[in-house]
């Protein structure tokens, strides 16, 4: 039996006819379309939900501090350390998405390459959009679920560079900033709630606009990570009978997650030679 979101003390059947949350009879907001939690029964449609700020964005913030640090490691100083165009270590070079030493056994390259940018500039950018998406999603699907989706999305966003080009250096995090897009588009869809206070639909029409206007931007990377978070953000739902935060998961979703994280795996195997 699930618990109320606001007294975890108290079982309850009864769910948010709006988000999906479990809620018990004293949080119940009757409406003319059902029964709603009190955010949704005092809410309008496509606002950000207040209950947001409930907790802090933990693994967001690592996510960050793990990609700065990364830079030091992996960027020349004098070749673009700073604002200017990106030169690698050798080191990065090691960690870099890179489809013949995949090929050759490098499977780790299809999740380290997040983690590494070409100079601080390309790293703002990419820490700055998860700052803003990822802090916000975190807060809403909880850790685990954020860790997961962001993961796989990666590792899409890596099959997906590699798809389109297999023989080039590719790194960035924008991969799975995409596939995070990806599942805010999904839930919006499916709740009809904006988590960043607009809809996300305008954002991803602007980044795919800049991803294939402009030269050396990883297109395969960016619309495989697109493509990952919504597939895994629509298994987390149970297939948009469920709720992508709450409730248990089920089989059907875990089982949907895993084939789109062995899928990428599998065919980004596939296409790296």
């Amino acid at each position: 039996m699930e618990t109320c979101y606001r007294h975890p003390d108290r079982e309850t059947a009864v769910h948010c006819q709006s988000c999906g949350r479990p809620i018990c009879p004293a949080c119940m907001v009757s409406t003319p379309v059902g029964v709603r939690c009190p955010e949704c029964g005092g809410r309008t449609r496509m606002r950000r939900p207040g209950f947001l700020m409930a907790r802090d964005p933990y693994v967001t913030y690592l996510l960050i501090a793990i990609n700065v640090a990364t830079l030091a490691f992996t960027n020349k100083v004098g070749g673009g350390f700073g604002l200017g165009g990106g030169q690698l270590k050798p080191f990065g070079n090691e960690l870099a998405l890179y489809g013949p030493a995949v090929a050759n056994g490098q499977d780790y390259r299809l999740i380290t390459a997040a983690f590494v940018h070409y100079g601080l500039l390309h790293l703002a950018v990419n820490m700055y959009a998860l700052y803003l998406i990822g802090g916000v999603f975190e807060r809403y699907v909880g850790p685990t679920r954020f860790l997961v989706l962001y993961m796989v999305s990666a590792l899409a966003g890596s099959f997906g560079a590699l798809l389109v080009t297999p023989h080039a250096h590719t790194v960035g995090a924008s991969g799975a900033i995409f596939g995070l897009m990806g599942a805010l588009f999904v839930f919006e869809r499916q709740r009809g709630m904006a988590l960043l206070g607009g809809s996300i639909g305008g954002l991803i029409l602007i980044n795919l606009l800049i991803t294939f206007g402009i030269p050396g931007i990883s297109i395969g990377g960016h619309v495989g990570g697109l493509v990952g978070g919504g597939l895994v953000a629509f298994a987390l739902s149970g297939y948009g009978r469920g709720h992508l935060a709450y409730g248990r998961l089920g089989v059907l979703s875990a089982l949907g997650v895993a084939a789109v994280a062995v899928g990428s795996l599998v065919g980004a195997l596939a296409v790296a030679g």
